[in-house]
């Protein structure tokens, strides 16, 4: 604890550097980052599950309280307005007193509408950075100063180089996630449902459903050809073939997002390309560096999927440059290589090329892909290529100029398969890539 009390407080540096340069930037006083409220449901008397606002935990692990408020003006110690009201009905959480709270000016908020009497009383010159702009507007808030566009980029593209802190976070989030990675693939093995796959991996990472960063993805058979699969049928299957698990993990808000797939039997084609797709994933993160966008690749993995195509004679007489000039893998991989991580699953300023926020859209061919930056010592990004069988995007390749070059009827025989996904978490540094995923001997 003494270590990560250690690596909070030069955290918290880091973000007070930041917004001393974005208040200056942009002429404000100070950052008013609010928690996020409690949405109720249309016509009911309870709420959805809370979200924090990520902007909010960027600056404190506080991921499951409403109502709280952030002071911010990037010299004074961050002051926090922490919401603990008199409650039977629920839970609350008491003050926190934690490795962090040292760094942090923490006050009790024990009625959610005392803020507007509790907040410094000039306001006119402070940025509101939250999900609730009518609150914002009632605490004073001018419409120019609610999230505004130039703060919000500058501290997106930021956030994009993680602090040492944010690291042990991360690692934490792979270790809960392979966990429970683990225990879902002795699910598997054991012959269970989706569902209670899915229940074996809550189990292993001591989260609830509402807790896990996105919607776990527990596939069996040709359900892993959908790419957002999360319906988990009750019933196993009569016959199992394969087994896809797109599942991750949180930590102190932070989060791991790994996927895996299995065959369950030894030997067949789907079980090879599975090894095949392994390596090749491997293989191209060695060749991750600094200094390189990310969108070459993307474009060398299409390479690899090509490669792989060719391998296991799904095509034949046509050239590996080809299929990538043509899009024949596209329809294979329709999904970008990966995405940078962090606070969000999805992270910010994938696309964002400076902190003033200059957008490069992803590649025309390839519309899915959700980075384009160039790759910079501190980014955590994931590396999840794929391979599937769905068939509305293999129709057009039947019916196309190229048809007579493809195997349809090995490629058929992957139908119930579904597809494969292989996911690790990859730190950039300097001179290596620290694979967090495999450090922990995930196969």
């Amino acid at each position: 604890m003494d270590s990560l009390k250690t690596l909070y407080h030069a955290h918290i540096a880091t973000l007070q550097q930041r917004a001393q340069q974005v208040l200056a930037l942009n002429k404000l006083d100070a950052m008013l980052i609010h928690s996020g409220e409690l949405l109720t449901v249309f016509l009911d008397d309870h709420t959805y599950p809370f979200k924090v606002n990520p902007q909010f935990k960027a600056w404190v692990p506080v991921t499951q309280v409403p109502n709280c408020w952030l002071w911010v003006d990037g010299v004074n110690k961050p002051k926090l307005w922490f919401y603990s009201p008199v409650d039977y009905w629920h839970n609350v959480e008491p003050l926190p007193e934690s490795f962090w709270t040292a760094d942090i000016e923490v006050i009790g908020l024990k009625n959610a509408d005392q803020i507007a009497q509790l907040l410094p009383a000039q306001r006119e010159n402070v940025a509101y950075i939250g999900p609730v702009n009518a609150r914002a507007a009632q605490l004073g808030i001018s419409s120019g100063n609610i999230n505004p566009k130039a703060v919000i980029d500058f501290l997106h593209y930021h956030r994009s180089i993680k602090t040492e802190y944010e690291l042990v976070c991360m690692r934490q989030a792979q270790k809960l996630a392979v966990a429970g990675h683990r225990a879902a693939k002795e699910a598997f093995s054991a012959g269970l449902s989706e569902f209670d796959i899915n229940q074996a991996y809550l189990t292993a990472t001591g989260h609830r459903d509402t807790d896990v960063p996105y919607g776990n993805i527990i596939a069996l058979n040709e359900h892993a050809a959908v790419l957002h699969y999360t319906r988990l049928d009750h019933q196993p299957p009569a016959k199992r073939h394969s087994f896809l698990i797109d599942a991750g993990a949180e930590y102190l808000g932070y989060a791991a997002d790994l996927t895996r797939s299995y065959a369950a039997q030894s030997g067949s084609l789907y079980a090879r390309m599975v090894e095949a797709m392994n390596a090749e994933e491997l293989a191209l993160i060695a060749t991750l560096k600094p200094g390189v966008r990310y969108t070459d690749y993307h474009l060398q993995m299409h390479q690899r999927i090509a490669k792989m195509l060719l391998k296991f004679e799904l095509v034949q007489g046509i050239s590996e440059e080809a299929l990538v000039a043509e899009d024949l893998t596209g329809p294979f991989m329709p999904h970008g290589l990966g995405h940078p991580l962090g606070l969000q699953v999805h992270d910010v300023a994938g696309f964002m090329q400076d902190e003033q926020g200059t957008h490069l859209a992803a590649p025309a061919q390839y519309p899915y892909l959700r980075c384009t930056r160039v790759l910079q010592p501190g980014m955590v990004l994931t590396i999840e290529p794929g391979f599937y069988i769905i068939d509305s995007l293999l129709a057009p390749l039947r019916e196309g100029r190229f048809s007579q070059h493809f195997n349809w009827q090995a490629i058929d025989a992957l139908r119930p398969y579904g597809g494969i996904r292989i996911e690790d978490n990859v730190v950039i540094h300097a001179h290596r890539v620290e694979n967090m995923t495999r450090d922990l001997h995930l196969a």
